[in-house]
């Protein structure tokens, strides 16, 4: 009888060894998968992103992107990106062929003769208002749509006819690959075609060209007028500000698009995500002249089509 009781209470003790071994062999294995789980997360949460991008296109747009990338390169060093201009229709043509992973475009794709537009995703990320601008010896301010449109067709051709100094008009046109031009001839223009004078592509070269020359008119982003080199028009009593952009007032605006074939890889993706964020959206980018897209109370398609959000 003792040796019965003594063999079950070996069986007992046995059964429960086994048992505190397995609930031990479960706790190990549960603690490996969760250091392994925290390890991956840690991984991830510390992967650097590295490789190049080349972008080109609009020169309107290059101030913005170049700064925007310089800062991305700062947090990012295993990252290089090149930013060229070369205008809006290069910068699409570029994108479409592969030559370059980003075209910054002022126009729609759709708004362009020959680009693949259904081949091309869109990413907009900022808006840039544009007016004409004069030589500061011309003297005058703030010019009719009319005859600001008589000015660049021809049909005035000296500055006394406006009430400014005796000079004669100089035209400083962009070439027709220009996103600037296409949107300053559509919103400023009414889809008139300008008469012959020099042209430009660069916006500085044009803002250069404009400051040294008497009786000069081009037309320029917001963000180059920076100093007093050049005086920028109001158009109808309506003064060239971020605020009558943004409301819908003053009529010479556009998106500033940055175009990839396709979804963007992961460093495109990276840069706009920077791009779109409130740093860069509320800080850099009215520091550089530009406005969100977030503050547009209106909203315009490729048509040109105008609407209250």
């Amino acid at each position: 009888m003792k040796s019965l009781k003594k063999l079950s209470l070996l069986t007992l003790l046995a059964a429960l060894m086994v048992f505190m071994a397995a609930c031990g062999g479960a706790t190990s294995t549960e603690k490996t998968e969760g250091t392994a789980k925290k390890e991956t997360a840690k991984t991830e949460e510390t992967k650097e992103l590295s490789g190049s991008l080349s972008i080109s296109g609009s020169s309107a747009m290059q101030p913005l992107v170049a700064a925007a990338a310089e800062e991305f390169m700062a947090n990012n060093p295993k990252v290089d990106i090149q930013v060229n201009a070369g205008g809006s229709g290069t910068g699409l043509s570029q994108v479409a062929e592969g030559s370059v992973q980003i075209g910054n475009s002022d126009v729609f794709a759709e708004e362009k003769e020959g680009i693949p537009a259904d081949q091309l995703v869109d990413h907009k990320v900022a808006v840039v208002g544009m007016t004409a601008a004069v030589n500061p010896k011309v003297g005058i301010k703030d010019i009719k749509k009319a005859d600001l449109i008589k000015v660049f067709t021809g049909k005035i051709t000296n500055w006394k006819e406006l009430g400014g100094a005796d000079q004669k008009i100089v035209l400083v046109n962009r070439p027709d690959s220009s996103g600037t031009r296409a949107v300053f001839n559509k919103f400023a223009l009414d889809g008139a075609t300008p008469a012959e004078g020099i042209t430009e592509d660069s916006s500085n070269t044009v803002k250069k060209i404009i400051n040294e020359t008497d009786g000069a008119i081009g037309y320029l982003a917001f963000s180059y007028f920076t100093d007093e080199s050049v005086t920028p028009l109001a158009i109808d009593g309506v003064e060239p500000t971020a605020e009558n952009v943004q409301s819908g007032q003053f009529p010479v605006w556009a998106y500033q698009h940055s175009y990839t074939k396709g979804e963007p890889d992961e460093l495109s993706k990276a840069f706009f995500d920077y791009m779109m964020s409130d740093d860069v959206q509320n800080n850099l980018l009215k520091e550089q002249g530009y406005l969100p897209v977030t503050e547009m109370t209106v909203e315009r398609d490729a048509k040109g089509n105008q609407k209250n959000l």
